[in-house]
Parts: C-alpha cells; sequence; structure tokens
C-alpha cells in the first residue's frame, strides 16, 4: 500500500510508516491539478494546513482509504464528501496543545515588555531605554476566552506567574472552573477587569467578531490583547481603531482573518503597539515530531489491520457494529449538535436513554457520537469519536445511559435529556428505513424534522399567518427552503418551526425574520450534513 505525504512532515513521521512496511512518497508544494492527477494511486494521504483536500480531489482517489491530518485543523478538508466515499478522516488534536499555549505566555511576556520594539530599536543603533519601559504580569489580572484544553494550560502557566485569572465560557459550568482555581464572569465583566486578555477558543459562527468595538471600550486603558487562537474572532478594524486612539494598550496575534497577512489587508501590522508572528502557535520542534508520530502511527494502525483512532467521520467499531447502529450513530451526532446551538449555560449532566430494539445492540458509539455532537460547534476539529468523552470527563459532565424495550411510539427510539447550569432540554430521535434519522420531539413540542444541513429554527405564536410571512420574508431575502416541520403545542399556543435551507441564514436575514410580528426568537443552526 502506498502513503502520499503531500505537506511538510517530520521524519519520523515518515518513518514509523515506512517500518510499517507502507511505500511512503514525499511530493510537497503540488498544485491542486498535480494532486488530483497522482492521488489514485495512494491509499493514504498526509497533510498539514497547504494541501486542499477538496471534493475533485476526493474523487479522484480511486483508492483512497484514509487522510490524516498533521495537527488538530481542518478546515482544508471536504469531510462530507470523504464520508459519503467511506474515507476516513483523522486528525491529531493533542500534539499541539501545550506549544499553543506557550506560545500566548511568549506573546504576552513580549508585549507588555515591549521586546520586539526595543530589538528594532536597537538593531537600528539606538539606545531607547526610557521608551520602551514595560509593565510587570506578577498580580495582575489576565482574562482567558475559552477554557478549553489549551485555555486550562495557559492559565496554569499564567497562575504560575503569579497572576490571577478570570474566564469566559458560556459552555462551562461555575464549578467546573471553580476547580481549576478560575473566576467564570461574563464577557463584558472580563473585558473591564482584566490587565490581560487571551482568545483560546476556535472560529465558530458563535466566536465570529466575539471581541469587537463594544468589547474595546470597556477594556482599561493598559489592556494588552493576545490571540494566538484563530484569526477571526477579534474584528481586526476594531482591534486597530483601539490602538490608535489609545483605547488599549497594546496587542499581539499569531492568527488573523486572511493569511498570509499583508499590510494590503492589514492595518495593524503599521502600529508601533502591535507586535506579531506569522502563526507560529504549533511550529516547535516538539510539537511537529508529537503531531508526525501521532498522525503516521494512526494511518499505519489503520492501513495494516483496521484499527481507527482519531477519526472526525467514522467511530472506532468494528464494521459489523457499524452497519447495525450507524444510522443511529449519525442520528446523534446531529442530535448532540442541535442541543449544543439552542441550549443556554454549561452542561452538566446527560441521560441517554435507548428504546425498543435498540436497547439490544452495542450503543456505545451512539453516545460518543452524541458527545462528539455535543462539542463540535465550540471546540471544532479539536473534537473527534475518542477524545469526545474524555472532554466530557475533563468537564465533569456526568453521562447516564439506560435501556427499556419499550417503545410506545416507534420501533426504535433514542431519547436523551441534557441537563445544563440554567435549565434542560429534551431530545428524541428515530430513525425510519434503514437510513432516514429524524428528530420526533423537541422539550414539550412533537414534530417530525430532519436535522441535518443548515437550518433555521423559530418559536413562535401559533396564529394565522406567521408561517407565510416567515416564507415571504424568507424568499424576498433569497433564501430557498427544502423543508418545513412545525411542532405544535396547544397548551401554550405556541409553536416551533424548523426549516432546512439550502445556506446558512445571514445575520441581516435573521434580524428580518426576528423582526416578524408573533415571532419569539429565531437562530440559525449548522447541523452535520450526512446526506441523509
Amino acid at each position: 500500500m502506498k502513503v502520499l505525504v503531500s505537506d511538510n512532515l517530520a521524519p519520523i513521521g515518515v518513518k514509523i510508516l515506512q517500518d510499517a512496511g507502507l511505500k511512503v512518497d514525499v511530493k510537497t508544494g503540488l498544485a491542486p491539478e498535480e494532486l488530483k492527477k497522482i492521488i489514485g494511486e495512494y491509499d493514504g494521504l498526509v497533510i498539514r494546513s497547504a494541501t486542499k483536500v477538496t471534493a475533485e480531489i476526493i474523487e479522484a482517489g480511486e483508492k483512497l482509504r484514509v487522510v490524516g491530518r498533521a495537527g488538530i485543523g481542518l478546515d482544508n478538508v471536504d469531510i462530507p464528501s470523504a464520508s459519503k466515499k467511506g474515507i476516513v478522516v483523522m486528525n491529531a488534536p493533542d500534539g499541539n496543545a501545550t506549544t499553543a499555549a506557550e506560545h500566548a505566555i511568549a506573546m504576552m511576556m513580549a508585549a507588555t515588555r515591549n521586546v520586539p520594539q526595543a530589538t528594532a530599536s536597537m538593531k537600528e543603533g539606538k539606545w531607547e531605554k526610557k521608551k520602551f519601559q514595560g509593565r510587570e504580569v506578577t498580580g495582575k489580572t489576565v482574562g482567558i476566552i475559552g477554557i478549553g484544553r489549551i485555555g486550562r494550560i495557559f492559565a496554569d502557566r499564567a497562575q504560575g506567574l503569579r497572576m490571577k485569572v478570570i474566564a469566559f465560557d458560556p459552555h462551562m459550568t461555575r464549578e467546573q472552573v471553580e476547580k481549576l482555581g478560575i473566576e467564570l464572569v461574563s464577557l463584558n465583566e472580563l473585558c473591564k477587569r482584566a490587565d490581560f486578555i487571551s482568545v483560546h477558543v476556535p472560529l465558530t459562527p458563535e466566536t465570529k467578531h466575539l471581541v469587537g468595538a463594544e468589547q474595546f471600550k470597556l477594556m482599561k486603558k493598559e489592556m494588552i490583547f493576545v490571540d494566538c487562537a484563530r484569526g477571526g474572532v477579534v474584528e481586526e478594524k476594531a482591534l486597530a481603531e483601539a490602538l490608535k486612539s489609545g483605547q488599549i494598550r497594546g496587542a499581539a496575534l499569531d492568527v488573523f482573518e486572511v493569511e498570509p497577512t499583508t499590510h494590503e489587508n492589514c492595518p495593524l501590522l503599521a502600529m508601533d503597539n502591535f507586535i506579531c508572528t506569522p502563526h507560529l502557535g504549533a511550529s516547535t520542534a516538539e510539537a511537529q515530531e508529537n503531531v508526525a508520530v501521532a498522525i503516521a502511527e494512526q494511518m499505519a494502525d489503520y492501513l495494516q489491520h483496521g484499527t481507527v483512532t482519531n477519526a472526525v467521520n467514522v467511530p472506532s467499531v468494528s464494521a459489523e457494529v457499524l452497519s447495525q447502529v450507524g444510522p443511529y450513530v449519525t442520528l446523534a451526532e446531529m442530535l448532540g449538535s442541535l442541543h449544543m446551538q439552542i441550549a443556554k449555560g454549561g452542561v452538566q449532566e446527560i441521560a441517554i436513554e435507548y428504546c425498543g430494539d435498540l436497547a439490544e445492540m452495542i450503543t456505545t458509539p451512539v453516545t460518543v457520537s452524541f458527545l462528539k455532537g455535543l462539542f463540535t460547534p465550540i471546540l471544532k476539529d479539536a473534537v473527534n469519536y475518542v477524545n469526545a468523552p474524555i472532554i466530557a470527563s475533563e468537564r465533569g459532565i456526568r453521562v447516564v445511559e439506560s435501556k427499556t424495550s419499550q417503545s410506545d411510539d416507534f420501533l426504535n427510539l433514542l431519547s436523551i435529556r441534557v441537563k445544563t447550569s440554567e435549565g434542560e432540554n429534551v431530545l428524541a430521535g428515530t430513525v425510519f428505513g434503514r437510513k432516514e434519522p429524524r428528530l420526533v420531539r423537541l422539550n414539550t413540542f412533537r414534530l417530525e424534522a430532519l436535522p441535518s444541513g443548515p437550518m433555521l429554527f423559530v418559536h413562535n405564536n401559533d396564529v394565522p399567518g406567521v408561517i407565510g410571512k416567515l416564507g415571504i420574508t424568507l424568499g424576498e431575502s433569497g433564501v430557498n427552503i427544502s423543508r418545513m416541520t412545525v411542532g405544535r403545542e396547544q397548551a401554550s399556543g405556541r409553536n416551533v418551526i424548523l426549516l432546512n435551507t439550502d445556506s446558512l441564514v445571514t445575520k441581516e436575514q435573521l434580524q428580518k425574520v426576528r423582526a416578524l410580528e408573533n415571532i419569539h426568537e429565531a437562530m440559525v443552526l449548522d447541523l452535520p450534513d450526512f446526506g441523509a
């Protein structure tokens, strides 16, 4: 079997693949057309961030069985296309967590002590000691946006520097965060209190431009802002204005909305109180070796023995088990993603009940799939079918499973109750025929919806005209509705409407829907699309 390494990979990774008996070709810097011409020869493809594994590349990969990303991010892989073709997509999510956190610490220290500016000054033959006076971090308050794995490592290092740590993370409970010696606060309070702010969240619809002009207005004049996570979490134009006006003292970015970043697309680069690096968060020898070893071992195990590890699109189970519960694995991931996008507060407890014939099957992969779906909207590629239960444990989430042969309305039913710090939701789903997943209960509403792809969730009064006005408003805005499902609650006189749309509804289109009479709430959902 042959493996193509199309991006730079630490030599130890290539050696592991070769020692496993695989023929390895290293061909980096291939143009898309070049890759398309040769990919049909290979069983495996190893990439980092440069190679774009598009639907065309996947279609041309006649023998391709696995794509392995030496790192976390999988934005450059068309995962739905790979899944439809039965190609396993793997990543190595844990190899660079320490490196990323350490880089954020380094950027914070460099910014507060003016290290890059002072270095440049001296290289110009100057000795400007007074100009570059800095500030200590000891005793200061650092605000962390996102207490995931990297955020926790950053917090630990900051505490070692004798800093007070506060954090904003709407998906963590106060109890979970306080166990780390960290105070959980709102985003606005964090902005008001912090002397330093460090971002540690992925870029999602929820986090895009999370920090903008309104947040900078709340910050201290001496505050230093650091983002070594993902470009786009901070609104760069608002950051530039805050630095220019003296609203904050300084900023340090390792990531940008447009990469590679130049003076033409980023005014920040011309500012004296701004320091930057070209996306070096994972660029250490140790991290590159870690991810190379991890992905090489995973791919060798799969190609030689069929063992699936750290896959983002296939659970680690035998083909026999997957043939039985596969449709429910898909359903569970959809329901997990749905819950995380509609819920408020940090998840505390999950109760999963398997009803009917489903209770007689091996259901562990279904539970794991729900957890993966639950965490994906907030952690993106950092979660997969292997580490999802570990993440739940780290967050102190109790997961309880139960089984019953009774199922009043359906042959099989997957019922999930999720308790959060601000309430609870009950979701139930089933599979029609062999592979048609359906959401059949959303709290007290009964319905029959396909929880897949881009959707619009609407909560409204059950009165004539609402659905008509909703359809007209979306139609006039250019939104095509592929499916509409209504759930009714007669006692309260309210409905929920779930619409499958051809594309994600924009913020502007959503505002028009929310402005309609008798609409209580509307939100955009972006659920896994398995082509159901």
